[in-house]
């Protein structure tokens, strides 16, 4: 059985907070589990929002255009939009590989003419806390750190992991089978992703509550240096999609003209 609880009593993070602490204080202030289970046991998953690490380590830059970070952030442009009422909307890949619109850089809850970037390195951030959670309980938990992302195709947005520490992102089910017998070759599901999404269903958007703890999943649960979420982007030749509609087409048009002349 899969159960989510949120970590209650985490206060405001700054700059230089110890993460390990705060989250580890609010797990021995925590009570029991209704069935009787402890705080935190061997092979939990804590989800943790992206949004405390960094500011944990300080990734405040003063921006007063958040354009401006956002392109210091981006590594390739892959579609921009203007909206009616006049926005500009930019879908980019940033230095961690993540396609996302403005690049992961955050405005919200920041002191005046600040900005947010993500961690330098989510998947070090995340080995780190687990690092230090395993030796402070004597347990062996896994940490994702998560962020809210678009989907192409889709509208809405939902909570990915950007980083992993101690937890097998994937579970590969390729030259199993599935109910009736048949060959599985391809599937892959990425489940530090569908952990995050579910964590976030308890932690919300505005609910003070940035940490959850994901409980029935110990088989994911491993050495630290297990590979991260950074293998979870596809990119490079690997990406089939590239480019918006519209720079596709602006790409192509533009390659045919300058062949035909």
């Amino acid at each position: 059985m899969l159960t989510i609880w949120p970590l209650a009593g985490i206060p405001e993070i700054a700059a230089g907070t110890d993460l390990v602490d705060v989250i580890a204080s609010a797990i021995e202030a925590s009570e029991r589990l209704p069935d009787g289970g402890d705080p935190l046991v061997d092979g939990d998953i804590l989800v943790v929002t992206s949004k405390i690490v960094s500011k944990a380590e300080g990734r405040f830059v003063t921006a007063d255009d958040r354009e401006d970070a956002i392109t210091a952030e981006t590594v390739r442009v892959v579609a921009t939009r203007t909206s009616e009422n006049g926005s500009v909307t930019r879908i980019v890949e940033n230095r961690l590989g993540i396609v996302s619109a403005a690049a992961g850089v955050d405005a919200s809850n920041t002191p005046e003419g600040t900005v947010l970037l993500l961690p330098v390195d989510p998947d070090a951030s995340a080995r780190a806390l687990a690092a230090g959670l395993r030796a402070r309980f004597g347990v062996d938990v896994g940490v994702l750190v998560s962020d809210t992302l678009g989907r192409a195709w889709r509208d809405g947005q939902i909570d990915h992991a950007i980083g992993a520490g101690g937890v097998r992102v994937f579970e590969d089910l390729r030259g199993s089978t599935d109910a009736q017998g048949r060959p599985l070759h391809v599937t892959l599901p990425c489940v530090a992703d569908e952990l995050c999404a579910a964590a976030d269903l308890v932690k919300g958007k505005a609910s003070g509550m940035p940490v959850a703890v994901v409980r029935g999943r110990a088989d994911l649960v491993g050495d630290l240096a297990l590979p991260g979420a950074r293998t979870i982007p596809r990119t490079g030749e690997r990406d089939m999609f590239r480019l918006g509609y519209d720079e596709a087409f602006a790409e192509g048009f533009a390659t045919g003209a300058a062949s035909v002349t």
